[in-house]
């Protein structure tokens, strides 16, 4: 039986979000109007400036995706998530990395879990070795656009959905002992509480406290120093 690590993906081996990634990218070209960036600035400002969150900044890029995607050809699409991840998919932690390729050595079946749309997810995670790779969906309608919809979103809202449909859809070769999960951020606490090993890498406010409380393992990467906490 094959033991199992899970990942969240933006934050956590990326080091930064491929969704703002990817929309900056279809902004710069054209495909989304230039405006759509004035639409998220205050709550990205807010952030820079430790005045607000980065849940809330990622939250309305979310919705400013979501309104613009509506119509786009899956193609153009496509073509600007291989460009931002060709230049983009090495800017990496270097604890998640090396515990990634850690994990493969050890024949864990490693799968990742991200809010991100699953389009530009499998181009990133594919260079990780990753063997299963959950995202967002949205819809495509006639003509191969996109509709704006999200589908499966009660699946992927919930991570712990996830790790219950691997186990149930691979119950005769995965085994849950001896589990791996891997967060940053409040929405990852039912990931973590589902695995053997949930591991807490540079949490917000919200899922250090929860950890300390749990005793769950803690981990920061600063620089080039890694720190347990």
């Amino acid at each position: 039986m094959q033991k199992v690590a899970f990942f969240d993906i933006d934050g956590t081996v990326f080091r930064s979000s491929l969704l703002i990634e990817l929309v900056n990218s279809l902004i710069a070209e054209g495909i989304f109007p230039p405006e759509a960036r004035e639409e998220f600035v205050d709550e990205h400002q807010a952030w820079q400036n430790r005045e607000g969150f980065y849940r809330d900044y990622v939250e309305r890029v979310v919705d400013v995706y979501a309104k613009h995607i509506k119509g786009v050809h899956y193609g153009e699409l496509a073509d600007v998530g291989r460009q931002v991840v060709a230049v983009q998919s090495r800017r990496v932690y270097r604890y998640t990395r090396d515990l990634i390729k850690k994990l493969k050595a050890e024949d864990y079946y490693v799968v990742a879990i991200s809010l991100s749309p699953k389009t530009i997810l499998d181009d990133f995670c594919t260079q990780y070795g990753f063997d299963k790779v959950y995202g967002s969906f949205y819809e495509i309608g006639p003509q191969d656009r996109f509709t704006g919809q999200v589908t499966d979103e009660h699946l992927i809202g919930n991570k712990a959905n996830i790790i219950k449909r691997v186990f149930d859809h691979n119950f005769d070769r995965l085994t849950e002992e001896d589990s791996v999960a891997v967060g940053d951020t409040e929405n990852d606490i039912p990931l973590l509480e589902s695995v053997a090993n949930p591991i807490c890498f540079n949490p917000n406010q919200a899922l250090y406290t929860h950890a300390k409380r749990m005793k769950w393992e803690v981990v920061v990467e600063r620089k080039d120093v890694v720190y347990y906490l």
